[in-house]
């Protein structure tokens, strides 16, 4: 079967059908391969209806092959194989395979016709190799049988007889053995391997007789045709004699004057090349006189391109010379040398750059000496230069400051330098106005530093970007050219490929097209034109060879910097762009780092001074005084560096912390003192109090400045106005607003310490509300102060006090809201908790004097008795002591809290007579107990509308009547009344005024 297809009528590839072949596309004739037929197709979908899964296949294929029904083995080989019924079986045809027809074949047909007219014409040039003599062939199998009875240790390459073991193995020894009296047996076997020797020997030769037989002809060829070759050789030879001899003459009439002046030409051109040279070798020898010359004045960056240059040349045309073999060392020596003048002329630039006179207008010292210390130290990229300067900085800051000191001192008469030598020590006998000068003229002299710092870090961050962008542009022309001569190849590999086919020479080529005619080899030399000159024979004149030429790769291109100081870049920097831009953000950092030297010098002194507790010792004004300097100085180095240093507002912050806890401990001691000796009386209202509430209620909360000159005197006020409303205040109450004012100004001075002041004036306003609760409803002013009692109008007064610290309560809690942050927001809880710690303080108040008089309404209507005369005694004590209270708060409380709390009042008596009269069984029946109630509620309500502010109070005496007993709610309310009655009962200090 495998032959069958073997056989086939497109002629086969060989190597004589190579020229006939045509390239065919393969993608043209291979069809796309089709999917095997499903024996059961599944239903088609529509997103799967062309394409075959395993889901199709329904029968297990082992199990169709090993039918275990078959009753025999058929012979067929389907029928064996997949069942008797196969052959009987329809196959359904498959829709996935297309239906082939001869039309298919067509195309193919055409293509391959004309191959297998040339197949068949090859056919008949070139019979088969069938038609060779068959005898040949079998001569040939016979020769071969013949020759694999030789052993083939005789065939290998390598076969001698002087290696011991291939001798042992053609003639072994055993042969040649004589003892033992078997001497016939060996000479037999002797015998034997000769024969066999023989043998071989003779087959051998059979078939070397048999190769010759073959090629015999081709022998006696060759041997007729030797004397034709003899005579062929003699008649050459003669023929180049003869050409030798004519070629001789040419050369002699026509080429060796040519040759002649060639050489000639080649000599003056070795001549001028020798010249050069020693031109060249005679401006190298000037080298190390002229690097000491650029050095005398400075010129680092000359010196160092001039030894780059004199390497350069050594490196690439001087190479070999054996005078100069010593010389690159010597610059190599030179070049260290140069580093390390160039780092002690940077330390040297930036002593005498940071130490000159603060007062000097100028800037930067010696902008261009500047420039060229930095183009050398990146050339020879010594970055750490800008440690030195750090290091410079740190030494200038402190004899800034230690001469600031010293000058301070000299102009003090009153401190003795011989007895107090240390300078520290000295310092701290400046009071606050004269260390405060000295704190000031310190400031100003780091500004004027920090100002000349970074005009000196400018200049030299101006030269690493201009040395940064020169790289980039470089870059960037780099790969232009780069294209354009990978274009130019392109293009030249064309050509060069055009001329090796038409048979031309490369080199004429490139002469013929004018290119750059450096490293021309000798091919091309011969082949030149001998007009031409090499690139090597310039004119004498020229001074291109000296070191400019080779100096000529170094381009350099200007820019400027601000100080209108021309810098040339060079291209020997070979910086990467990583390392120059670090170096640019080391230069701003190290501008972050000068403004932190000060500041932390700063801190030093600041220290050095509170050591005795002088800073913590000053007061409000002072303290402010130094925050304000301090802040200022902190925007000013802000403003210069463009970062905030954080090391003097820690300290300023630290400070600020000890002051506002000495600020608040002060005030908060004075109003403890304050309060402890607060009689609870009414007090007067100075005029400049009066007016502190005025500016508060205009919207400025600060202390009222002083008005110089004499002013007129105001008589004090009997009550405080705030927005219209009189407050009756006592004397603490109105120190305690100034003090208020105090921690609000202070916020205002020192924004900082808002969260602590905030804190504080809370904690503060906490104090006033439990210590005067203490004093006045603990009753504790009778023990503090010696008060005898504690009265009604002690109580009014307290309350009416509370009330004007929450009317300001707000207006402190927007004055902290406008300075605080979002995030700080939180803490304005403190005024909520405040304002309701007040509100309940005064309701406790209000309280107490209901449970005064409902004390008192017990008392009295406990002894009510029905009858004549009319009002009753009970009565008139009542409306008597309603008078006394009223009198008592009616000048302290505002009207319509008055009319509350004798409500409330009323209310708690017509609960008492109500008991009382239930008591007694009196009831509203009309009867002459009712008559004699109603006329004595009728005196009662007539004395109580009588009072000044309660005529239009609604007193609903007729409740009194409603019902027989009390409900539960009044019982409730009787019960906490009792309290009030039982705690006031018990204090005996308690009493009507």
């Amino acid at each position: 079967m495998a032959s069958s297809h073997s056989s086939s009528p497109v002629p086969q590839g060989s190597s004589r059908d190579v020229f006939f072949k045509k390239e065919v596309d393969p993608t043209k004739h291979i069809r796309p391969v089709q999917s095997l037929p499903d024996v059961c197709p599944k239903e088609p979908t529509v997103t799967d209806q062309h394409r075959w899964t395993i889901y199709h296949s329904k029968v297990n294929l082992p199990a169709a092959l090993n039918d275990p029904r078959l009753a025999k083995r058929e012979s067929d080989f389907f029928t064996k194989t997949w069942g008797l019924d196969f052959v009987d079986t329809e196959v359904i045809p498959s829709f996935y395979l297309p239906q082939i027809s001869k039309e298919h074949f067509t195309v193919y047909q055409q293509e391959i016709s004309q191959k297998e007219k040339t197949h068949e014409r090859c056919k008949n040039i070139c019979p088969p190799k069938d038609t060779f003599d068959r005898t040949l062939l079998h001569t040939h199998d016979k020769s071969r049988t013949d020759l694999e009875q030789v052993p083939k240790i005789f065939m290998k390459p390598d076969f001698a007889l002087d290696d011991s073991l291939t001798f042992n193995s053609v003639l072994p020894w055993s042969h040649f053995n004589t003892a033992g009296g078997k001497g016939n047996r060996d000479a037999a076997s002797s015998k034997l391997l000769q024969e066999k020797l023989s043998h071989y020997l003779d087959i051998v030769e059979v078939n070397i007789a048999h190769q010759i037989s073959l090629r015999s002809e081709a022998f006696f060829h060759a041997m007729t045709s030797q004397h034709e070759l003899q005579d062929y050789l003699k008649k050459t030879s003669q023929a180049v004699k003869m050409l030798r001899d004519k070629i001789a003459q040419i050369d002699k009439v026509m080429c060796e004057g040519s040759l002649h002046i060639l050489r000639l030409a080649l000599t003056r051109n070795n001549c001028v090349k020798v010249y050069n040279k020693l031109k060249l070798m005679a401006t190298v020898h000037q080298t190390q006189p002229t690097v000491q010359v650029l050095l005398s004045t400075s010129e680092f960056v000359g010196a160092l391109d001039l030894i780059a240059t004199t390497q350069e040349v050594l490196q690439q045309e001087l190479q070999g010379i054996h005078s100069f073999r010593h010389l690159g060392s010597q610059l190599c020596e030179l070049e260290k040398l140069i580093d390390k003048m160039m780092i002690a002329e940077f330390s040297t630039y930036s002593h005498s750059d940071l130490n000159r006179p603060l007062d000097d207008d100028c800037q930067i010292l010696e902008e261009e000496r500047l420039v060229s210390l930095v183009f050398g130290l990146l050339k020879q990229r010594k970055l750490n230069f800008l440690e030195i300067y750090s290091e410079e900085m740190i030494i200038t800051a402190k004899n800034i400051i230690k001469q600031c000191v010293i000058n301070k001192v000299s102009q003090i008469e009153d401190i003795d330098t011989d007895v107090i030598v240390k300078l520290a020590d000295q310092m701290r006998m400046l009071n606050f106005p004269q260390w405060f000068d000295l704190l000031k003229d310190i400031f100003s002299k780091f500004t004027i530093f920090l100002q000349r710092v970074k005009a000196t870090l400018n200049i030299i961050h101006s030269v690493v970007l201009s040395v940064l962008d020169k790289n980039r542009r470089t870059r960037e022309l780099e790969e232009i050219s780069q294209q354009k001569n990978a274009a130019k190849d392109n293009s030249l590999d064309t050509e060069v490929a055009y001329l090796i086919h038409e048979g031309l020479f490369i080199s004429d080529a490139f002469n013929e097209s004018e290119l750059t005619p450096i490293a021309i080899d000798t091919t091309s030399q011969r082949n030149a034109s001998p007009n031409s000159e090499p690139c090597s024979s310039d004119s004498v004149s020229e001074p291109e060879c000296t070191t400019d030429s080779s100096s000529s790769k170094e381009q350099t291109s200007s820019s400027a910097t601000p100080g209108c100081v021309d810098m040339m870049v060079n291209e020997d920097m070979k910086l990467t762009d990583l390392e120059l831009e670090k170096l640019a953000n080391n230069i701003q950092e190290l501008l972050y780092s000068a403004s932190d030297i000060c500041h932390d010098r700063a801190v030093k002194f600041l220290m050095s001074r509170a050591k005795d507790g002088f800073l913590e010792k000053l007061n409000s004004t002072e303290f402010i005084t130094l925050s304000r300097l301090m802040e200022t100085f902190i925007l000013d180095t802000e403003h210069i560096c463009g970062r905030k240093s954080m090391s003097l507002l820690g300290a300023l912050q630290s400070q600020a912390n000890k002051f506002v806890n000495r600020f608040h401990e002060e005030r908060k001691t004075k109003l403890s003192l304050l309060l402890d000796n607060e009689r609870w009386k009414q007090a007067d209202v100075p005029a400049e109090f009066q007016d502190l509430v005025d500016s508060i209620s205009d919207g400025k909360i600060a202390l009222p400045e002083k008005k110089s000159g004499v002013t007129e005197e105001r008589k004090p006020a009997e009550v405080l106005i705030v927005e219209g409303q009189q407050y009756a205040v006592v004397g603490t109450v109105l120190l305690l607003i100034r003090i208020i004012l105090e921690y609000c100004q202070c916020v205002d001075n020192i924004p900082s310490v808002t969260t602590d002041m905030l804190t504080r004036l809370s904690d503060l306003l906490k104090y006033f509300n439990s210590r005067s609760c203490q004093l006045v409803l603990g009753a504790g002013a009778l023990q503090v102060v010696g008060l005898k009692t504690i009265t009604t109008k002690n109580l009014a007064l307290s309350s009416r006090c509370l009330q004007l610290i929450v009317h300001y309560i707000p207006v402190i809690r927007a004055h902290f809201e406008a300075r605080l942050q979002p995030k700080q927001y939180s803490m304005l809880r403190h005024f909520d908790h405040i304002t309701k710690d007040y509100h309940d303080h005064i309701a406790e108040i209000s309280a107490k004097l209901v449970a005064i008089m409902d004390s008192l309404f017990d008392k009295l209507l406990s002894k009510y008795e029905v009858k004549a005369p009319v009002p009753s005694a009970c009565f008139r004590n009542i409306c008597k002591q309603m008078a006394k209270m009223h009198e008592a708060i009616f000048d302290l409380l505002p009207e319509e809290q008055t009319q509350m709390l004798f409500l409330r009042i009323n209310a708690s008596y017509k609960l008492h007579l109500k008991k009382q009269l239930s008591h007694l069984n009196v009831i509203n029946d009309g009867g002459p107990q009712n008559g004699l109630v109603t006329a004595d509620v009728a005196f009662y309500t007539g004395n109580l509308q009588a009072l000044k502010g309660l005529k239009d109070l609604d007193l609903n005496m007729s409740e009194i009547w409603e019902q027989k007993r009390l409900d539960d709610q009044q019982q409730q309310q009787l019960s906490i009344v009792d309290g009030w009655k039982q705690e006031t009962l018990q204090s005996p200090y308690l009493k009507l005024m």
